[in-house]
């Protein structure tokens, strides 16, 4: 797969397919990507599951924190990675050894491992690096679009509010 640009139906897919989520690198700072992703990713109706070994035991967003992948007591469906570029191969050979296996590896914004995603796919798993799963949902559902921010298009016009748009479900394809 080309890993310098996904079609929209992919990302769709995987965000409408997965269930759960395990943050590694998850922070219990309020100011940190971590804790608002966890927290979008809460409110949009995921399973989190925070990955910290420094914060393990303590509750992130009333999720407790994990200290490894493996500690995790039920499958996750995606592991989604805010650690560096270099540490991505580690963690996806942990998420290799799980079972069942993860069906995703997403990897955060400037974190990219051509390595770590080879072996996830070899596994039959789908990658997603370089980009954020906030980001990517609030896209599809139209959330950003509202204001013309990445939809393509600028308008002074005021957004049609259709039915179920205030829900902002993952948009279906045209």
């Amino acid at each position: 797969m080309n890993h310098n640009s996904y079609p929209d139906s992919y990302l769709r897919a995987i965000l409408h397919e997965v269930k759960s989520v395990a943050i590694v690198g998850a922070s219990d700072k309020e100011v940190r990507p971590s804790y608002f992703v966890a927290g979008y990713l809460l409110d949009k109706g995921y399973r989190v599951f925070p990955i910290n070994p420094g914060l393990a035991g303590t509750f992130i967003l009333g999720q407790i924190v994990y200290a490894r992948l493996h500690d995790v007591p039920e499958p996750v469906d995606m592991v989604d990675i805010f650690r560096s570029s270099e540490a991505a191969s580690e963690i996806v050979a942990e998420a290799l050894a799980l079972r069942p296996r993860p069906k995703v590896i997403w990897m955060q914004i400037s974190v990219r491992s051509d390595a770590a995603a080879g072996a996830a796919e070899q596994a039959g798993m789908k990658v997603v690096m370089d980009r954020c799963p906030k980001i990517e949902y609030g896209r599809l559902s139209g959330e950003i679009g509202w204001m013309g921010v990445n939809s393509r298009t600028l308008s002074s016009r005021k957004p049609v509010l259709r039915a179920g748009f205030q829900h902002r479900g993952l948009a279906r394809e045209d």
